[in-house]
């Protein structure tokens, strides 16, 4: 494990609640239909389990559309910037690779812990999204890193766990990396 140099993070759902928000975006979307929040919510989480993106798929299984997020109802987590302090102390490198809207690091100064993140790799800015490889790519190059000395921390299997080939991890070697910090 003294190879990991540099610790990945994505930001929603992994560093920031997202839940509010994510309630807010349902409710706006399903206003005015006969759609109800446990409805569309267990369907979310069915086409979830068969590893497909489950928002995505139950707005067009519903036939919805897809309302505007509400960034103003994401909150860092309690013990998020303790944690990135702790891990800072010691000796790792910490980055972001998030699919993001615009002004991710704006939001993360916001919070109070954008200074813990040397490298941000944010799709909006960078113009291509997880799970494309190519954003692995980018933010390895950026922190000047190798990808064996590189871990990602995410919610998602599918846009942050399973990542390209390329990525020298395997999602049981970042776990086990994980533990051992």
């Amino acid at each position: 494990m003294n190879a990991i140099r540099w610790i990945f993070f994505d930001i929603g759902s992994t560093l920031v609640d997202e839940e509010a928000a994510c309630r807010h975006r349902i409710r706006d979307m399903i206003e005015g239909s006969s759609i109800t929040f446990d409805q569309f919510w267990e369907k979310c989480l069915q086409y979830a389990k068969a590893g497909c993106n489950g928002d995505q798929k139950a707005i067009e299984f519903f036939g919805l559309t897809k309302t505007p997020w509400h960034s103003e109802d994401e909150v860092p987590f309690g013990n998020c910037e303790e944690s990135l302090r702790a891990l800072r102390d010691r000796g790792y490198q910490l980055g972001i690779i998030a699919n993001q809207k615009p002004g991710a690091k704006d939001r993360l100064d916001a919070w109070g812990i954008g200074r813990y993140f040397s490298v941000i790799a944010s799709s909006a800015e960078m113009g291509i999204s997880k799970p494309n490889k190519e954003i692995f790519t980018r933010a390895l190059a950026m922190a000047d890193c190798r990808p064996e000395n590189a871990v990602m921390v995410g919610d998602r299997l599918d846009n942050d766990i399973a990542l390209p080939r390329s990525w020298a991890c395997k999602p049981s070697g970042s776990e086990k990396a994980l533990r051992s910090i």
